[in-house]
């Protein structure tokens, strides 16, 4: 996706569906996050995975006291651009402190009451808007199975393909494409972005794709591998074919990550479909520099998403994003992926009510 390095400094393109919080509703998320906050306390105990019943507790009695707007804000995406910008939520950031140099010790600083950083009432804050729109969930493989994690620049990550990296190119994804629990929304919480980096998004429904490219692309041919956040050592598993292009009432869905599929294994035609949805990929690509307090929320069923290079300083005042997965109840996906095992990864889901897969 080549193109979308000279997007850098592009703000929200005007494809991008905007959602503005009226500031009353946007302090009304803070007020009930710090009341939560205070209520349950910042300690390791809760911090460490945000997955205690005393916390889980509070965020499912109290998100429903919300305003309207606030949860009329944080529903699916509604175009087939499959993005939303929702903005603003106050956040300074004098009260951020430091970014962290790792996920790990973001947690312990949420979790550490000497630090005086609004990162666990922000993780709350976070929890709220996304059970407005769904089930937030993590994984208990990805940073100890916390349901809000952080992404920031890392030391001696900064050329792999995770949302550790940094100085290459974040290749556009599905979130967690090898499982067939992946998230129907992906929602970025950006606390801090003094160089605009951007987040990259590409919807599968504004592709253009001919018939027999839909149907190639529709057969499970490869398989898709976890990504190195979640470890190593999976070429070896049991890899099950996945389909790339699926539908939904007759509209495209999509599951991609070429950076974790062996295009090698299959044939000249599944090939160069793959090839040209990449390309139409990167074609219909956006770029969203998020400012603090915006968020960006994806339908991860649709769209794949990104991120351009950039230069970390590793002096306190990198780009911090805050990440929940959420899963929306009422979506169902294709039968066919209830027989997969996800490489044994398992998710992290006290808000669970459904599988959200057709049987």
């Amino acid at each position: 996706m080549k193109s979308v390095l000279s997007e850098r400094q592009t703000l929200h393109p005007s494809d991008i569906e905007r959602r503005d919080l009226p500031e009353s509703a946007a302090r009304a998320v803070r007020h009930l996050a710090a009341e939560i906050a205070v209520t349950v306390g910042p300690c390791a105990e809760i911090a460490t995975t945000l997955a205690h019943p005393v916390l889980l507790r509070h965020i499912d009695a109290k998100y429903g006291r919300l305003p309207d707007a606030v949860h009329e804000a944080m529903r699916a995406p509604a175009t087939d651009a499959g993005v939303t910008v929702i903005r603003p939520l106050p956040i300074s950031d004098e009260e951020l402190g430091r970014t962290p140099r790792d996920w790990s010790e973001a947690a312990a600083r949420a979790g550490d009451r000497t630090q005086h950083s609004a990162s666990f009432e922000l993780d709350i804050a976070m929890l709220l808007l996304a059970r407005c729109a769904g089930e937030p969930f993590g994984w208990e493989g990805q940073q100890g199975g916390r349901l809000v994690n952080n992404i920031v620049p890392t030391p001696g990550h900064e050329h792999e393909q995770s949302g550790a990296s940094s100085a290459t190119l974040l290749s556009p994804h599905t979130e967690d494409a090898f499982h067939p629990g992946r998230a129907n929304l992906l929602m970025l919480g950006c606390l801090r972005n003094p160089d605009r980096v951007g987040t990259t998004v590409s919807s599968v429904r504004c592709t253009e794709l001919d018939a027999a490219q839909r149907e190639t692309l529709s057969r499970p041919t490869l398989p898709i591998l976890p990504d190195v956040s979640y470890g190593s050592g999976f070429d070896d598993a049991p890899a099950p074919a996945v389909a790339t292009l699926g539908d939904d009432g007759g509209r495209l869905t999509l599951r991609f990550d070429p950076a974790y599929t062996p295009l090698d294994r299959a044939d000249p035609e599944f090939r160069s479909a793959y090839r040209h949805l990449a390309a139409e990929l990167e074609r219909v690509c956006m770029t969203s520099a998020l400012a603090p307090g915006e968020l960006l929320l994806v339908d991860n069923d649709v769209v794949v998403h990104g991120r351009v290079p950039f230069t970390p300083r590793y002096d306190g005042t990198d780009r911090w994003l805050k990440r929940v997965n959420i899963r929306l109840p009422e979506r169902r996906r294709d039968a066919a992926e209830a027989a997969e095992d996800g490489y044994g990864q398992r998710v992290v889901a006290p808000f669970r009510t459904s599988r959200g897969i057709n049987t």
